[in-house]
């Protein structure tokens, strides 16, 4: 695939409901795409949506590097770009190289007139996305419940703090208020320690929560090890593991996480999400495939991808829901909580007008 023509640009997209998370409130979502033409007419896109609290990549890093590398692409075939040097130096984030990586195979795919989940090998059909309700007091937490819950969402994750003397309360009120039907995840985002985990895991069995996230700060693993097996069987990695050498290391040092959050954002694009499926699969760990916040194109790329792995059991792709425009449209379809691709070829997704 010879590319004839490459475009990066930048959007800065408001959130229609902002939210906040421990240490961090969000109320913009700002986004970089890429667009790729081939000699045969055919167009890719990819996104990039840094989480510079995360992997320390802003988007002006990847507005640059993206940019730099659409000035290059041109006259040049997109899979042997991928192997030169120049690419590597061009995209040293992970955000950048997923919105490359994601564009190369949207371009592939449509090029196949396949959607990509097919293209890569499907192995789901579908599957419940899970909603975030942000760290609220009791009122507005119970309002959003009722509203996700009307909408159809049979799943909620709720961020949590470290502060459990007001968190369990909180969380108690919603099971009441939810009933038993209802799926409860939480994430404390890495706002907790390691003398807080006998009580969360005591009252998150209570509650039958499904699983609780990143309750402690990377690098402080080792304090999870000795958490009872059913604890950790709920136990979900995010910032602690960004891409497959993470996970390697981790299995090398005796992993507690029985669930691992894969991100296009955290890995660098869909083949390398796959690398870490691929090597959560061969030890017996679940996936859970979240986001950030993202176009709807972004939730594709990650939908197409989960759909394509085995060990997908989760799905935490709800990243475009409170954008006040999205830039993309299509992408996938959302009936009562659960989501679907497309029958369209590639990730199904189009520039909005």
């Amino acid at each position: 695939m010879t590319i004839v023509a490459a475009r990066a640009h930048a959007v800065d997209v408001p959130l229609a409901r902002p939210y906040e998370i421990h240490g961090c409130r969000f109320d913009r979502a700002p986004m970089v795409f890429l667009q790729l033409t081939d000699d045969a007419g055919h167009r890719g896109f990819g996104q990039a949506a840094p989480a510079a609290e995360v992997t320390g990549e802003t988007d002006a890093e990847a507005l640059q590097g993206l940019t730099a590398l659409a000035a290059w692409l041109p006259g040049h075939d997109v899979d042997d770009a991928e192997r030169q040097p120049i690419v590597q130096q061009l995209l040293r984030g992970p955000a950048a190289r997923a919105a490359f990586d994601m564009a190369r195979l949207d371009l592939d795919a449509r090029r196949h007139r396949l959607p990509l989940a097919d293209r890569l090998g499907r192995v789901h059909q579908a599957l419940p996305t899970s909603i975030t309700i942000g760290m609220l007091p009791l009122g507005p937490t119970l309002a959003e419940a009722d509203e996700y819950l009307a909408r159809g969402f049979t799943t909620l994750k709720v961020k949590i703090g470290s502060d459990l003397d007001h968190e369990l309360p909180r969380l108690d009120a919603l099971r009441r208020h939810v009933g038993d039907h209802v799926g409860l995840r939480l994430d404390a985002n890495q706002a907790g320690d390691a003398r807080s985990l006998p009580r969360l895991f005591d009252h998150a069995h209570r509650l039958a929560v499904e699983m609780i996230e990143q309750p402690l700060p990377r690098g402080q693993e080792a304090a999870l090890r000795d958490l009872p097996a059913a604890a950790k069987s709920i136990l979900c990695a995010d910032e602690s593991v960004h891409d497959a050498n993470d996970l390697a290391h981790l299995l090398a040092a005796g992993n507690p996480f029985g669930i691992i959050n894969v991100k296009l954002m955290k890995c660098g694009g869909p083949r390398p999400a796959r690398q870490l499926a691929e090597l959560a699969a061969d030890h017996g760990l679940a996936l859970m495939w979240g986001c950030n916040d993202e176009s709807c194109l972004g939730i594709a790329a990650a939908l197409h991808t989960a759909y394509a792995c085995k060990a997908t059991r989760y799905l935490d792709l709800d990243g475009s829901f409170d954008l006040a425009a999205d830039p993309f449209a299509f992408g996938f379809a959302l009936e009562r909580g659960t989501l679907h691709t497309l029958p369209r070829p590639g990730l199904g997704a189009e520039p909005t007008p």
